[in-house]
């Protein structure tokens, strides 16, 4: 930023000083600024979160074991072993949990069933304020 005064003779109108404002650097900035938000912006775009194993991870070591929740061939809900109904999902996992949504959720779907089954029973538990979501898979069989 700079500044010019003006040091004239004595019949100029006003006499003061006159400054300008730089604005070069100021668009410089800006447009830097820009292109940062532009190459960042989608990948903030997220949509479910889930964690998803790889084969060879470890298994996690946490206080509380996860909650299991498992749709079969025909799309059928179950929580650990009891079966549920859409409806009735939410106010089951609340229970078992005991009212923490920091807690593991485990999804197993029976690979016969439609993948959209699973992605339904997906949404309605993370719509509930579930966070930790994982899909539950066997390891590979050499």
């Amino acid at each position: 930023m700079g500044a010019k005064i003006s040091h004239g003779s004595s019949n100029q109108v006003g006499g003061g000083p006159v400054s300008e404002i730089n604005v070069t650097p100021l668009v410089d900035v800006m447009l830097v600024l820009l292109i940062v938000f532009m190459v960042a912006a989608p990948l903030m775009a997220q949509g479910v979160k889930v964690d998803l194993p790889t084969s060879n991870a470890k298994p996690l070591i946490e206080e509380k074991p996860p909650v299991a929740v498992s749709l079969d061939s025909q799309g059928t809900l179950f929580v650990d072993k009891t079966e549920v109904t859409h409806d009735t999902l939410i106010a089951v996992l609340t229970r078992e949990t005991e009212g923490d949504k920091e807690r593991r959720i485990n999804i197993r779907g029976d690979k016969a069933l439609a993948y959209g089954k699973v992605i339904e029973a997906m949404g309605e538990i993370n719509d509930a304020g579930f966070s930790k979501i994982a899909l539950v898979s066997d390891p590979p069989k050499n």
